[in-house]
């Protein structure tokens, strides 16, 4: 394990290797069980050299420990007098105070060498374990030690030395000059989030997990289930087994509780055995309580448990925990699930539930619905509906569209059942809104206008001015600007006679983002309107959905500098309330953005972390599909068709521009770049006739570029954004002009490489810059088929054979990287220097697409690029 953060520490041995000149020195390493004091120790001895020798002995958990067990792994070592008189000691059988004593003189003779013999190091590890002739042996060298030029090294963990271990009376009676302790404190969380970084591994709850304890995290790291390691399980288990019936109990029982359990949970527990367990290390005082060291531990103790005792000990807990008013109710939940006590999981869910949703914890509020769901089949009809309502409510807003669709579905079908119009109504309703986000914009719709139906049947109502809203919102959708304003106006004008401000926030949202979708700016006070009206009451759908819809928009129009404040607006606003749904949406149309503007690794990243979570059916990860498939088809990689192919299903199913408009023009540009454009021409062809109809000048615009491309005339159509509409004219220059103003650099190359020699050389620079291989390869292969008569080379072959890009410099850095070193380290093994090596290091991580060391050698890794560990 490497040594991360211990560098004080070793110079303080260091130090006290030194002051021996003038006498003897005792270093004490004390730390808990894995904190790394051999590892420590042994790279001090590896680091002495010539300096010093060595003399290293071991106490061992043996039932009865071996007398003078360090002395007899030192005598081995040294041979001589002292072997001769240790194995004297025990000729024949019987203890003798006299040869014992000359083996101790022995020892110190040893210490006490010649001057002009290195300085001895004598290392006993793991003191607390030692017999009691090896603590006589420590306490008689603590006296003499300071006639000798020696260095005595006590290791020992102090979790386990408490007043009444043997050890902690050797250690008060050393000579307080001589001693010095060094303490190893647990890892820092940036400590541990280093070598996460260095495994490929994600650090999140690593630290927790852990406590910082170095064996714990290398452990963890290197395991690859995610239950307990087997060396972390065996050494909780080995300490368990060395205490009493009663401690192990309360171990038990402060295992089943999270986090910290308090006094009252113990109170039925033998003082004693709790004190046990806290002089043994197995637990430390928390507050009022008591917690173990380490969640691993306590996770190891858990599991060591049958499942009929640990529901008997969550038994325990609950009936403790329940009467008292300050107990949170998820931590009821949690007990009464494990207790399998379904009474309790139906009365406390549904409250923890509404608690965190309050906080904008939805994903938490999902979770526990889904906690009583299982266990409400006997409730009533309308009981069991009302749970799956609230289910569903709380998962859609947590990004779980299909969990969510299926519980409407189910509680619809119940709410059937008692004919009544305004609940048949609103579910109907909420199916329809569920239907779209999982990508069935067909039934959405047929849902939508069941919903109206039934509810025109009662009198108008909230529920009716909503369902009036969601149609709207659909009409929107589907680039149907004055339909969805005009049904936007009929929820408007009713949700203000009845008071509804959740309905009037919601029909402000859409009638805002049809207006902005036509190029009308108003839309934008209408849409700010919505949302400030939705977050004073509370209403974080709407008030999110509003912000959504102005960023995205707003990048859909090219704006992008405004485009990329309204995304980092809504995604602050979306990840405080968990809305992951809406997080991993604007990420795709984040990495849209950033691929525009040239940033294509920041693209990259964003778009794997959008695509990185469950799936999540519908259009809502179309944007980072794209992206993604985009990036590869640029970069000359086959692994973008899989993406394509996937938003391509999407978005035939959605029948929707703002998802088929941007599949069909990164379809065109790839089959453009493999020499196909024929089949660039269909998808073209496929999404400019969706784009016309809706009089999208950017879409359109983009799209009659492909069709163009493709060698199809564009004829009069409708309205194009300005640099499509030059390029198709001929105007290359100004294109590229306007690119360049929007700081678009791969639109701009695209612009260039219509033009002159000049021109096409400035593109394939900037195509070459951006790792466009794919791109390049094509533009080349046209200036030549053009006539050009000097084509600018790319760049070497094997730069370009390799999958990466990488130069043979690039691969060298990359295989150092994997090996963990530095970059001074990488300097000193390539004969650079490390600011060169930081380049070579920054070079690598932008063709990787990724932001981290540790993250290259792991995609390296993925990719073939490096061998397997």
């Amino acid at each position: 394990m490497e040594l991360l953060e211990r560098a004080e520490t070793l110079g303080a041995m260091d130090d006290l290797l030194a002051a021996t000149a003038s006498g003897g020195q005792i270093a004490l390493v004390a730390a808990e069980a894995g904190a790394g004091k051999s590892t420590l120790v042994t790279a001090f001895a590896a680091a002495l050299g010539p300096r010093a020798r060595v003399l290293w002995g071991s106490c061992d958990p043996l039932l009865t420990p071996r007398a003078l067990g360090p002395l007899h792994d030192v005598a081995r070592q040294v041979g001589g007098v002292l072997a001769e008189r240790l194995t004297a000691l025990h000729a024949d059988g019987r203890p003798d105070p006299l040869r014992r004593g000359a083996v101790f003189d022995a020892l110190l003779d040893e210490l006490a060498g010649p001057r002009h013999r290195p300085r001895p190091v004598l290392v006993i590890e793991d003191a607390h374990w030692a017999d009691e002739a090896t603590l006589d042996l420590t306490a008689f060298l603590g006296r003499r030690l300071a006639r000798c030029r020696a260095l005595l090294v006590l290791t020992f963990r102090d979790d386990e030395v408490g007043p009444g271990h043997p050890l902690h009376a050797v250690l008060a009676g050393l000579p307080r000059p001589l001693v010095r302790r060094l303490p190893l404190p647990p890892l820092s969380t940036a400590a541990v989030a280093e070598l996460a970084r260095r495994a490929g591994r994600a650090p999140a709850g690593l630290y927790q997990a852990t406590g910082g304890n170095p064996l714990l995290v290398t452990e963890v790291l290197a395991a690859d289930g995610a239950g307990v390691p087997p060396t972390v399980r065996d050494l909780v288990l080995a300490r368990l087994a060395t205490v009493s019936p009663a401690a192990r109990a309360v171990a038990g029982l402060v295992s089943v509780v999270p986090s910290r359990a308090e006094s009252y949970l113990l109170d039925d527990q033998p003082p004693a055995a709790v004190q046990e367990c806290l002089d043994r290390g197995l637990l430390v005082p928390a507050g009022n309580g008591v917690m173990f060291r380490h969640e691993l531990l306590g996770r190891a103790v858990r599991e060591s448990l049958s499942p009929v005792q640990r529901a008997a000990l969550h038994v325990t807990v609950l009936t403790k925990l329940a009467p008292r008013p300050d107990v949170d109710a998820a931590r009821l939940v949690h007990h009464a699930h494990h207790a399998d006590d379904a009474e309790a999981v139906l009365a406390w869910a549904p409250i923890a539930a509404r608690r965190a949703a309050t906080a904008g914890a939805h994903r938490q509020a999902a979770a526990h619905y889904a906690v009583a769901l299982p266990r409400s089949r006997a409730l009533p009809a309308p009981r069991r509906a009302e749970l799956l309502e609230a289910y569903a409510t709380a998962g859609y807003l947590a990004g779980l569209g299909v969990e969510a669709l299926d519980a409407w579905r189910s509680a619809l079908a119940l709410r059937e059942t008692e004919d009544d119009p305004l609940r048949i109504g609103e579910d109907l309703r909420w199916v329809s809104r569920l239907s779209w986000w999982t990508g069935d914009s067909g039934g959405a719709r047929t849902a939508a206008a069941r919903a109206i139906e039934v509810l025109e049947s009662a009198p108008p109502g909230v529920q009716l001015a909503m369902a009036y809203s969601n149609m709207s919102q659909l009409l929107m959708l589907a680039d149907d600007g004055e339909a969805a304003i005009r049904w936007g106006g009929r929820a408007l004008a009713l949700a203000r006679r009845l008071g509804d401000v959740e309905t009037e926030a919601h029909a402000l949202v859409n009638v805002g983002s049809a207006r902005l979708q036509r190029g009308d700016v108003d839309g934008i006070a209408e849409l700010e309107r919505g949302h400030a009206l939705a977050a004073a009451h509370g209403l974080d759908d709407h008030a999110a959905r509003a912000l959504v819809n102005l960023a995205t928009m707003t990048v859909e129009w090219r704006r992008l500098t405004a485009g990329a404040d309204a995304l980092d607006r809504a995604l602050r606003f979306t990840r405080a309330r968990d809305l992951d749904g809406y997080v991993r949406h604007l990420l795709g149309y984040r990495a849209r953005l950033r691929l525009d503007r040239g940033d294509w690794a920041a693209a990259q990243t964003d778009a794997e972390q959008a695509l990185a979570g469950p799936d999540q059916p519908g259009g809502s990860l179309i944007p980072a599909l794209v992206a993604r498939g985009r990036l590869a088809s640029r970069r000359g990689e086959p692994a973008g068709s899989d993406h394509l192919a996937t938003a391509a299903r999407w978005a035939e199913r959605s029948r929707e521009l703002q998802f088929v408009g941007p599949v069909t023009a990164a379809l065109a540009e790839r089959y453009w770049l493999a020499g196909e454009p024929e089949r660039a021409a269909g998808e073209a062809r496929r999404g400019y006739r969706l784009a016309a109809e809706a009089g999208h000048p950017w879409f359109a615009g983009e799209l009659a570029y492909w069709l163009w491309r493709a060698g199809e005339p564009v004829g009069d159509g409708p309205e194009l954004a300005s640099p499509y509409r030059r390029l198709v004219e001929g105007d290359w220059a100004g294109a590229a002009g306007e690119w360049e103003r929007l700081g678009c650099p791969y639109a701009r190359a695209e612009a260039l490489a219509c033009g002159d020699e000049e021109a096409a050389g400035e593109a394939l620079r900037i195509l070459d810059g951006l790792g466009a291989t794919g791109t390049a390869q094509r533009v080349r292969a046209e200036l030549r088929r053009r006539g050009m008569a000097r084509v600018p080379r790319g760049p070497r072959p094997a730069t370009a054979a390799h999958p990466a890009g990488l130069t043979g410099r690039q691969r060298e850095v990359l295989a150092l990287l994997a090996e963990g070193l530095s970059d001074a380290e990488i300097a000193g093994r390539l004969s650079l220097s490390a600011r060169t090596v930081g380049h070579h290091v920054s070079a690598v991580l932008e063709k990787l697409a990724v932001p981290s060391r540790g993250q290259a050698v792991a995609a390296a890794r993925r990719q073939g690029l490096l061998p397997p560990t």
